[in-house]
């Protein structure tokens, strides 16, 4: 599995993205991730579920330093205390006494960046998370983060698949070699009935989806976290990083209209 560097951790660059799982089933996919050689696995605060991710990590004997572990403080917790209380919460549920990377889930309206990052560099400094975070942050925030806090970012988790232009975000990053996190990269199961999707994986013998997810990975610093249940869906996420995609195909990909949001990119009280 390759890994992207990224301010002191090694990220792998296809992980288990977990929204929506919930108690044994999430706890049986995780599993079945594991099993299947999956190392990155994504939960949330928000999510509820890290209580079956914890359990599954707990019995997969798997050692803790080659798992990449991801959550994410909500928008509501956003306050100094608030941010400990959550971190604590969450590290509890997962049986863990540290994560890999600590995000922050949504901004928020009236939230204070710079004490949000503080209290999120001492967590980091006192050894509870390897490195921080963002998650739907836009430009002009990513700017405050990054130029004005000087925060040490460790990657943006967005909205990001073949079907939705994410240039500016992208070149940003890029150009300040923060990695995208990319979620719902199969467009919430769009990409796996889109006809030009299809057609290039008559070529290779692999599905839609498959190159969707392809697509994504060959972009310099972009990594992906589908969200896969099945033991089936999870084995050909991971059989989607041997495609090889030729310029033609790119070229038909970068022909589709690109203006299918799914998540509201707004402030979280607006997304509520």
């Amino acid at each position: 599995m390759e890994h992207l560097q990224t301010q002191g951790i090694s990220l792998p660059r296809l992980g288990l993205g977990t929204f929506r799982m919930q108690g044994e089933a999430c706890r049986a996919a995780v599993e079945s991730a594991l099993g299947l050689g999956y190392r990155h696995i994504d939960t949330a605060e928000m999510y509820g579920n890290e209580d079956a991710i914890g359990a599954a990590i707990a019995t997969s004997g798997i050692p803790r330093k080659e798992l990449h572990i991801t959550t994410k403080v909500w928008h509501e917790n956003l306050a100094p205390d608030a941010i400990r209380r959550a971190f604590d919460a969450s590290l509890k549920k997962l049986r863990l006494d540290h994560v890999d990377l600590y995000l922050v889930h949504w901004p928020s309206r009236n939230m204070n960046l710079p004490a949000i990052f503080e209290t999120l560099l001492k967590l980091k400094q006192e050894g509870r998370t390897r490195a921080i975070g963002v998650a739907n942050f836009n430009l002009a925030l990513l700017k405050t983060a990054v130029e004005e806090i000087k925060a040490p970012i460790a990657c943006n988790q967005i909205e990001y698949h073949v079907m939705l232009d994410q240039t500016k975000v992208a070149r940003y990053l890029a150009a300040k070699s923060i990695p995208l996190v990319a979620y719902a990269p199969l467009a919430q199961g769009r990409a796996a009935s889109d006809e030009t999707l299809i057609s290039i994986g008559r070529k290779y013998g692999a599905s839609a989806a498959q190159v969707a997810l392809k697509w994504l990975l060959d972009q310099d610093g972009v990594a992906a976290i589908p969200k896969a249940s099945r033991a089936e869906s999870q084995r050909a996420n991971l059989d989607a990083l041997k495609l090889k995609l030729d310029d033609e195909d790119r070229k038909a990909i970068a022909a589709l209209p690109k203006d299918k949001r799914l998540v509201n990119p707004g402030f979280a009280p607006a997304w509520d």
